[in-house]
């Protein structure tokens, strides 16, 4: 099996840097203007993941040159001295970002987290308003996963418009918004989830699948049309302990036309268009030239 008979390879990586170095000349030039982009980054436990994600997030941030708050309480935080504090950086002028990292402890009530957030400064996209800017096509801030998703679909050069895209997966931080996305680029869309019947008829159909679900090999070579761009959002462990995603990699990437791999493929651009709707809450309120 040669190069050209596989699916190409969707370099998340690659694209990520080519974003931030353009995030970082315009980070530069809205500094030099007065206005640093600011991002506060709040964690609350002891998770082990979120302490990595936290990690990058901040480093990337510096990185771009943007200004970045971390901070990390212990899970005695209550409910009432966590949103005051959001309250506060809700009014602090340098910060034109707020995310409060994910799982909350079981005492906090992450909507009411979510929703105290300004939506001016909702750069996760996740806040009831922040959803309804995207249902209507308003301006506002798209969850960063699936926005980078279209990145990465945009980056292939294949125009979305009369194309037909299945996501596979139905959740508010992923499934739905990936679904609005795609057709505001005026894709056909199908959304599927656990209960559908006959998944593989769905996707066999699909110019474009997004795969969403948290579940290893929900999509096979099989179930994959010829030349199709696959996205696997997926986040899981193979029996050795490998992260993989939800897409039977080795066997889908010999029958689709693009494919993203796991780990390289989608991670990277999440953290990335985090800062890109930083530099974006950053830019609003900042003076027009």
């Amino acid at each position: 099996m040669t190069q050209a008979e596989v699916g190409r390879l969707i370099d998340g990586n690659a694209l990520s840097r080519q974003l931030r170095t353009d995030i970082a000349l315009r980070a530069a030039a809205l500094t030099r203007r007065g206005v640093r982009p600011g991002l506060a980054v709040i964690l609350v436990g002891e998770d082990a993941a979120s302490q990595v994600y936290v990690r990058n997030k901040v480093k990337a941030c510096q990185d771009a040159g943007l200004y970045s708050v971390f901070e990390k309480y212990d899970t005695t935080l209550t409910q009432a001295e966590l949103l005051s504090r959001i309250n506060a950086l809700n009014r602090d002028p340098a910060i034109h970002g707020i995310l409060v990292q994910m799982p909350l402890p079981k005492h906090i009530d992450p909507h009411t987290v979510i929703e105290t957030i300004a939506t001016a400064k909702d750069v996760d996209g996740y806040s009831t308003l922040s959803a309804g800017e995207l249902l209507t096509g308003s301006p506002g801030f798209n969850p960063c996963t699936p926005y980078g998703c279209m990145k990465l679909i945009a980056s292939t050069g294949i125009v979305l418009r009369g194309k037909h895209a299945v996501v596979i997966g139905r959740s508010n931080t992923v499934g739905k918004p990936m679904a609005l996305m795609l057709l505001q680029e005026n894709a056909t869309v199908t959304i599927c989830h656990s209960a559908t019947a006959n998944l593989g008829q769905h996707t066999l159909q699909a110019d474009v699948v997004v795969a969403a679900v948290g579940r290893r090999n929900v999509l096979t070579a099989g179930m994959v049309k010829p030349g199709a761009i696959v996205i696997d959002v997926g986040m899981n462990r193979d029996d050795e302990g490998k992260l993989c995603g939800d897409v039977d990699f080795a066997g889908v990437q010999k029958v689709a036309g693009f494919i993203t791999p796991v780990p390289g493929g989608v991670g990277p651009m999440t953290i990335t268009m985090l800062l890109v709707n930083t530099l974006e809450a950053a830019e609003r309120v900042a003076a027009p030239l």
